[in-house]
């Protein structure tokens, strides 16, 4: 019996915690009724510039959603670089496929985000040639 008091006790605990950390996430996203008391304040300039009540709406709650960008007086940073992969080659050559495999799969998501995989190229072609790459850079 203590033993599911206990289960009990720990369960709600633990959900409750979860609950409380999603409540500010909640809280932040817009109601439809601010979004369109703010629609309704600047309503001709909106129609100005073809602007919609509902797609107004949906502007203003998804921008809520989101964590205020960090404001800054220096020049904006440079986009990040495809993640740099280690060379350094495991002894054991399943290890050592495995890590190229790990290597190339992060070059292909890399390469397919910014759209510059080749037009009919799939997975196991680029796998193919990546890790022909991968081996004679001694990896």
């Amino acid at each position: 019996m203590k033993r599911q008091s206990r289960l009990i006790v720990c369960s709600a605990a633990i959900l409750s915690i979860v609950a409380l950390s999603a409540a500010p996430a909640l809280a932040q996203q817009k109601t439809v009724k601010a979004c369109t008391e703010e629609w309704q304040k600047n309503k001709a300039d909106n129609q100005a510039k073809g602007i919609t009540e509902k797609a107004y709406v949906e502007k203003c709650r998804a921008d809520s959603a989101k964590p205020p960008a960090a404001t800054t007086t220096t020049a904006p940073a440079a986009p990040a670089a495809a993640p740099k992969t280690t060379t350094k080659k495991p002894a054991d050559p399943k290890e050592a496929e495995h890590a190229r495999e790990r290597a190339c799969g992060a070059d292909w998501k890399a390469e397919k985000a910014a759209g510059k995989v080749p037009a009919g190229m799939t997975w196991p072609k680029y796998w193919s040639e990546c890790d022909k790459r991968k081996k004679a850079a001694g990896m």
